[in-house]
């Protein structure tokens, strides 16, 4: 089965669900670059309640840009921000102290290009999880497929903006998060939120999201 996805920036666990369904996965780089959505926007869980951190890119000297060609922006010193907002989130939270290690490089190094920033972080995460998807990029665009048993289209769908109860694949299982005494279970947040939260059991919690549905369809 191929499963097509965009490029996301720490995208959701509904994301990652996906990547470690067993099929194919091709990442588009070929599309026309969309605002507001999960190529450069992760949702994670604050002090406050979810909190979307934006990469920041360059504005293009055209109408539209490939994806493969968005530049990363320096403005707003937004590489120290996410990583502040990502310490005194989960500074508390369980795995925080092992992995941040992993991370903090990436919030210290300049990246140029939006496609090979969120590559290297979707690359890292699934190191941590133990998990090695078939990933590679597209060669040229690939106009939408229908949802059948040979190709699954996910590049428009997977968005913030849709609701992940929309995806008939996806039920995503609860798992501890430091704020939920305050703000209750918050699903499908960021990848990071399951890594620091769970630790070696974010793949357990992956499997539970994906295998949910079959055990209720037979229940």
């Amino acid at each position: 089965m191929d499963i097509y996805l965009s490029s996301a920036y720490l995208p959701p666990v509904q994301y990652f669900a996906k990547l470690v369904s067993g099929g194919r996965c091709f990442v588009e780089q070929h599309e026309n670059y969309v605002k507001q959505t999960y190529r450069t926007r992760c949702v994670i869980d604050s002090p406050n309640g979810m909190l979307a951190l934006t990469v920041p890119v360059e504005k293009f000297a055209t109408a539209k840009c490939l994806m493969k060609d968005v530049r990363i922006s320096e403005h707003d010193n937004w590489r120290h921000r996410h990583w502040q907002a990502l310490a005194s989130s989960y500074f508390n939270s369980p795995f925080f102290e092992y992995y941040q290690d992993d991370f903090r490089p990436f919030y210290e190094k300049h990246w140029d290009f939006l496609l090979d920033f969120n590559e290297a972080l979707v690359e890292k995460c699934c190191e941590l999880i133990d998990v090695r998807p078939s990933i590679q990029r597209t060669d040229s665009y690939v106009q939408p497929c229908d949802m059948t048993e040979t190709c699954k289209d996910f590049r428009t769908s997977l968005s913030p903006k849709t609701d992940w109860r929309c995806d008939g694949e996806f039920v995503p299982a609860e798992y501890y998060q430091v704020f939920a005494g305050k703000h209750g279970f918050l699903p499908n947040l960021s990848i990071i939120d399951l890594l620091f939260n769970m630790g070696p059991e974010s793949i357990l919690v992956l499997d539970r999201s994906i295998s949910a549905l079959e055990a209720g369809k037979n229940a």
